[in-house]
C-alpha cells in the first residue's frame, strides 16, 4: 500500500506537467516516421519490425534523461528530499516508487507502438514470437537506462546537469559496442566493450532470440543502480 501510495504521487507529478505527453507524442512520432518514411518500410519487400525496434535504444538516449531527470535533481531543487526521508518510508521503497513510475510510463510508451504491428501483420508473414522477443528486449533495456538515470539524478544538482550527465553515460555505453566493431583491439578488450553495451546486449532481442546472458545482463544493471540509488540516499540522510 505504501509502495503504491508512492507510484500515484510520481504519475501524478509526470502527467501533472507536459513531460510525459511530449516525450509519448516525440517517441511515437519519430520511431512512424523513422520506419515509414526515412526507412520506407512499405517499399521494402520484408516482413521484419527489426530497423523499428533498432532505432528505440537511440532514441532512449534522449527520451530516458528526460523522463529521469527530476527524479532526484527536482526534489533537492525544492528541499522536498529533506522532507522525503523524515517520512515513514524506507529508501528502498522510496527508490522503488520512483522506479516503478517510471516504469508504467516506459510501459505506456511501448504499449502505444502495438498499432504499428498490428497494422502491418496483414502485409507480410510477421513472427509474432520475434516481435514479443523485441519487445521484451527493448523494455529490459529501458528499465535499465531508467535505473541509471535515476540514479545520476540523486548525484546531481539540478535537472539540467542530470540530463546532460545521463545523456552523456547513455550515449556511451550504447554506442560503445560500434568502437568495438570499427577499430581494431585487442580480443579481450573488444569483448570488454561488447560486455558493457546495452546495443550489444539487445542485438539477440532484435533476432528474436532470447539469451540468458542479456536478460541477465539487464537485470544486474537495474539491481546495481538501484542499490547505488539507495546507498545515496541513505548517505545524504547522514550528512
Amino acid at each position: 500500500m505504501k509502495a503504491f501510495t508512492l507510484i500515484k504521487k510520481e504519475l501524478r507529478l509526470y502527467f501533472n506537467s507536459p513531460i510525459a505527453v511530449i516525450l509519448l507524442i516525440f517517441f511515437l512520432l519519430f520511431t512512424s516516421i523513422w520506419l515509414f518514411f526515412i526507412q520506407r518500410f512499405l517499399t521494402q519487400n520484408v516482413a521484419s519490425l527489426r530497423s523499428y525496434f533498432g532505432i528505440m535504444p537511440i532514441l532512449f538516449i534522449l527520451i530516458i534523461p528526460a523522463l529521469t531527470m527530476r527524479s532526484w535533481s527536482e526534489e533537492k531543487k525544492t528541499g522536498t528530499d529533506e522532507l522525503l526521508v523524515t517520512l515513514p518510508f524506507t529508501e528502498l521503497q522510496l527508490v522503488l516508487g520512483k522506479y516503478t513510475a517510471s516504469l508504467v510510463l516506459l510501459a505506456l510508451m511501448l504499449i502505444l507502438t502495438i498499432p504499428v504491428p498490428l497494422t502491418l501483420s496483414p502485409l507480410g508473414n510477421f513472427e509474432a514470437g520475434q516481435i514479443i522477443t523485441e519487445y521484451a528486449g527493448i523494455f529490459l533495456l529501458g528499465s535499465a537506462g531508467i535505473a541509471i538515470g535515476q540514479f545520476l539524478s540523486s548525484l546531481s544538482k539540478n535537472q539540467i546537469s542530470a540530463f546532460i550527465f545521463s545523456a552523456l553515460v547513455l550515449l556511451a555505453i550504447t554506442l560503445i559496442s560500434q568502437v568495438a566493431s570499427m577499430a581494431d583491439l585487442p580480443r579481450w578488450l573488444a569483448g570488454f566493450i561488447n560486455f558493457i553495451s546495452l546495443d550489444f546486449h539487445f542485438t539477440s532481442f532484435k533476432k528474436g532470440l532470447l539469451d540468458s546472458r542479456d536478460i541477465l545482463y539487464f537485470l544486474i544493471l537495474i539491481y546495481l543502480f538501484l542499490f547505488l540509488n539507495v546507498k545515496v540516499l541513505i548517505f545524504k540522510k547522514w550528512l
